[in-house]
């Protein structure tokens, strides 16, 4: 099978642009990559159904116990928890079966909501504005995610951080035997150069504070006067 002929190529799901270029196929997979955000993409009509994506995610083993899985998910809470007010409001976006990270950061001395579409979809924690946000390990399932990060801003509080977790795709000759790209519910890669641009695209300040792990903020003089929670 041959990949999608101009005509038909998708847009970017990152930043929009409407002409990323053909970059690779492998096991009966197309993939795009965008130039202005370079991002790496599987268009629309090969993402997964929704009965299947949920089917992958039982099968991940997320255990609250076990020292490794809390160690991963310290990547990304540690660097976060020096950045963080005493007491402060956090989501957490993508929590899955069992939301450790929040529990995480609930023993650190802050409140949490968790939200996810398949375990967690409780509309009212998206209706509230919150000092910061954790997506670890989500943003590579996003099938429209120029329209979550946009959901971000209106969530995130003035100053608030979003703390992004994700495997940075690096090596474009190590692609194919990648085994980030292998999972079939992994639609979007990002490198550090997509992070910056989504910053750019909202006015955030953007930093990598170790591998894989990014760290944006929303300026403090923005106003909004949307309920706060928890």
């Amino acid at each position: 099978m041959s990949l999608h002929a101009p005509g038909s190529a998708p847009g970017c799901p990152v930043c929009l642009q409407a002409a990323p270029r053909p970059f690779m196929q492998v096991d009966g997979r197309d993939y795009w990559r965008c130039d202005a955000c370079e991002a790496t993409f599987v268009p629309p009509a090969q993402r997964p159904e929704v009965a299947d994506e949920r089917a992958e995610y039982l099968l991940h083993r997320n255990d609250a116990d076990d020292p490794a899985y809390r160690a991963f998910l310290s990547r990304l809470a540690a660097p976060l928890l020096q950045r963080l007010a005493p007491g402060s409001a956090g989501l957490d976006h993508g929590c899955g079966p069992a939301p450790v990270l929040a529990k995480m950061l609930e023993a650190a001395g802050h409140t949490m909501r968790v939200w996810d579409p398949f375990f967690a979809p409780d509309a009212a924690a998206l209706a509230q504005t919150y000092d910061f946000i954790t997506c670890t390990e989500v943003v590579e399932h996003f099938h429209d995610p120029a329209a979550e990060f946009a959901r971000f801003d209106r969530l995130l509080r003035p100053g608030g951080w979003l703390g992004v977790m994700t495997c940075f795709q690096t090596d474009d000759a190590r692609f194919a035997r990648w085994h980030y790209r292998r999972d079939p519910t992994h639609v979007v890669f990002y490198r550090e150069a997509t992070f910056r641009h989504i910053a750019q695209r909202f006015g955030w300040l953007c930093e990598v504070p170790r591998k894989d792990v990014v760290l944006m903020r929303k300026p403090e003089n923005v106003h909004d006067c949307r309920p706060r929670g928890p």
